[in-house]
């Protein structure tokens, strides 16, 4: 059987997610470890139809204002301990499909990482909204994307349907809060679980090198 690539689930929205992603960036190399990146968000009413009638579910649950009040604060506190820069969004009326969708665009188009790190430096280093069609198509632009195109993303029903199947590996992964970092069997929840996953990978990958190391010795 096939071994599933390393997994990690972001949302632009979560600070978590920003910092998981920062971590990761700077520990490993995703493309040398083959790290997929799937984005999680919460589906407006067309992507969450499509979900269900594939027999999946959005498996987050809303915060209550007590937790998101707690996490003001736990961030600070994460992000001055890492010497991180941050400035809060405010978020009015927000359509998670816009970016998370132009997001899979870009990728189509070979600018997924580009795209990826100037959205979450728009939202989490610069307090932008990323919900806007303005803020969308100004990114795409400056990484060399189609604006219109970028930002049309969830007009488009094949991008739609990528997203759909995003949230549904999501589903099938029992990915219930971000991030959200799997390798092989082994799952781990929280920017606080990511030493935890690095150093699981690092093992495997260990592991890796000295089987194929073996079977070099076994067949010369």
């Amino acid at each position: 059987m096939k071994t599933s690539s390393p997994r990690f689930y972001f949302c632009f929205r979560s600070p978590y997610s920003w910092v998981g992603a920062r971590l990761l960036e700077e520990c490993f190399d995703s493309k040398q470890y083959g790290i997929e990146y799937i984005p999680f968000w919460e589906p407006d009413k067309q992507t969450l139809i499509l979900l269900k009638a594939k027999g999946g579910e959005f498996l987050y649950t809303p915060m209550s204002r007590h937790r998101h009040l707690y996490i003001l604060q736990d961030i600070k506190r994460l992000t001055t301990k890492l010497g991180y820069k941050i400035t809060w969004p405010v978020d009015r009326n927000p359509w998670w499909d816009l970016p998370h969708l132009a997001y899979l665009a870009a990728r189509r188009y070979g600018k997924g990482s580009s795209f990826f790190w100037a959205v979450y430096q728009a939202r989490w280093e610069k307090g932008e909204n990323i919900c806007s069609i303005d803020t969308i198509s100004r990114i795409a632009q400056e990484v060399g994307l189609d604006p219109e195109l970028i930002a049309q993303a969830p007009h488009d029903p094949t991008i739609r349907q990528e997203g759909v199947e995003a949230l549904y590996k999501a589903y099938r992964d029992s990915v219930f809060g971000i991030p959200f970092f799997i390798n092989g069997n082994e799952k781990f929840w929280g920017s606080d679980r990511f030493e935890d996953f690095a150093f699981n990978l690092a093992n495997s990958e260990q592991r890796k090198i000295q089987e194929f190391r073996s079977k070099k010795t076994i067949n010369s």
